[in-house]
């Protein structure tokens, strides 16, 4: 473990973050993509032999309010994903979004509920959950808050957002919604040949060529934007590329000076992360996010959203933070 005020070296930072994460997030997708052709194969079947598809017995979309949250999100997702997309009448990129996700929840039969919040009609519920622009796309699982996307997206990049949130529940439940994901155990995945061009950015990031390794995943996401390897990939070589050029000593005298110096915050919380202090960095950013306001909580939670992606999403550390977080957003 790295002293706290020493300065990052280049062989130091290449063994900061373990590369193997960005393997399991390409291993975590290759099965989401699996499950979701296994899903469409049997409902083709199905389709086929004229038999309809099994049905959950509750409602795949839900209307909830500020008086309903408890019973229809909360307690219900210690069965299933519950995925809240906040909205309102007159917001045009809801009307884009709400159908999309409206349509996927039929199609996962079960896999996830999707609770639609009217944010004019739920203020305080919007406000808890620190909404300052829509649509929002959050999820709970297990009554843990598990913050997804902001703004109109595509359906492909829902889907694949969706495939990543439904394999986190299915490792927690070892089902969802009644119905075992299939693909997510037993048999033997086909062997997918790696991307080229995802392998250069790997090899960079491996070697310590961090701007390099940024530029080249960036180069993955512009064709691939829903790639979660690469997403991963280039958090990490951004959170490398930020602290290769600190002074940890100015940094953190910066940081306990002003806890309100949202800034040196990020920047210790960074230096925390490479050091090997996982907890002390996430402990540090919801800290922050519970003492700021507007644009300033925002700018803390992204990051720490992004140093959850570093870590990876099944680490235990990732989960008792988004606890932590949940609580100072409610």
């Amino acid at each position: 473990m790295q002293p706290r005020n020493s300065r990052p070296n280049s062989a130091a930072l290449r063994g900061a973050v373990d590369l193997a994460a960005v393997k399991a997030a390409g291993e975590a997708a290759q099965k989401a993509e699996q499950a979701r052709a296994e899903r469409a194969r049997q409902a083709a079947a199905a389709e086929a032999a004229g038999v309809a598809p099994d049905r959950p017995a509750y409602e795949l979309v839900i209307d909830v309010t500020e008086d309903t949250f408890e019973s229809e999100v909360v307690q219900r997702s210690t069965e299933v994903p519950v995925v809240i997309d906040f909205w309102a009448e007159w917001c045009g990129p809801c009307k884009q979004l709400s159908p999309i996700l409206e349509r996927l929840a039929d199609e996962y039969a079960g896999r996830i509920v999707l609770a639609k919040i009217d944010v004019e009609a739920n203020q305080l519920l919007a406000q808890q959950f620190g909404i300052q622009g829509i649509p929002a796309v959050m999820a709970v699982v297990a009554g843990q808050l598990v913050p997804l996307f902001q703004g109109a997206e595509s359906e492909a990049n829902v889907r694949k957002v969706l495939d990543q949130l439904i394999l986190v529940a299915e490792q927690r439940f070892g089902v969802v919604g009644g119905s075992a994901v299939p693909g997510a155990a037993g048999g033997s995945a086909p062997v997918v040949p790696e991307d080229p061009a995802l392998a250069a950015a790997h090899e960079a990031l491996d070697r310590g060529d961090l701007g390099g390794a940024v530029q080249a995943y960036r180069n993955v996401l512009a064709d691939q934007p829903g790639n979660t390897e690469a997403r991963l990939g280039l958090a990490q070589a951004e959170l490398l590329h930020r602290v290769e050029a600190l002074d940890p000593q100015a940094v953190r005298a910066a940081a306990a000076a002003d806890p309100k110096d949202v800034e040196a915050q990020l920047q210790a919380a960074d230096l925390d992360l490479v050091g090997g202090h996982v907890e002390d960095a996430f402990g540090r950013l919801v800290d922050t996010v519970g003492r700021t306001f507007g644009e300033d909580r925002d700018t803390a939670r992204l990051r720490l959203l992004e140093l959850f992606e570093v870590i990876g999403p099944e680490d235990p550390r990732v989960t008792a933070a988004r606890t932590a977080l949940a609580r100072v957003l409610f």
